[in-house]
């Protein structure tokens, strides 16, 4: 320990040795962590898919065999918890395969010499909303679609308009 002068009143809070403070780091923004590949990191997990999958009939199962109404409402919210992730990761999926095939579009273009075309977020807008449309019209679901969506709009456009006083 450092040795100290005995004429000098010892400070209140004495630090006898120096304690090295503990750096946190989030791996999210840190460089140590490398760089984050969604294309690596599915491949990485992809194990997880299965067990998800597993998981998911084990939850069915207890689901048909449960009695109690208050457990039974419990399995039914995480069934469909479980079922919500995975339409959001198949959609995650198609989203990131349609930007690949997008990008190995100018690659090509690039080879053969041509400039490079790089779409605005309105026109990826457009084209997913294009492939929602072939894909409802598919299903058969188009119509239901188009009714919940003119019912939207026209709720929009009443709260917009003034408000009309019945005389």
């Amino acid at each position: 320990p450092l040795e100290m002068s005995a004429k000098k009143p010892v400070p209140f809070l004495r630090q006898v040795v120096p304690v090295r403070k503990k750096v946190q780091r989030d791996p999210r923004f840190d460089d140590l962590s490398g760089e984050y590949k969604p294309e690596i990191f599915m491949k990485t997990y992809s194990f997880l898919d299965s067990i998800k999958k597993q998981e998911k009939e084990m939850v069915q199962k207890q689901l048909k065999k449960c009695r109690n109404m208050e457990q039974k409402e419990k399995l039914q919210r995480l069934l469909n918890r479980m079922t919500q992730q995975e339409q959001a990761q198949k959609k995650q999926q198609k989203l990131r395969e349609r930007e690949l095939s997008l990008k190995r579009q100018q690659r090509e273009l690039a080879k053969q010499g041509k400039k490079p075309f790089f779409l605005k977020k309105s026109e990826k807008r457009k084209l997913e909303l294009a492939e929602k449309y072939t894909e409802l019209k598919r299903s058969g679901k188009l119509e239901s679609f188009l009714n919940k969506k003119r019912k939207r709009n026209a709720i929009k456009d009443k709260r917009h308009l003034p408000p009309q006083k019945n005389l």
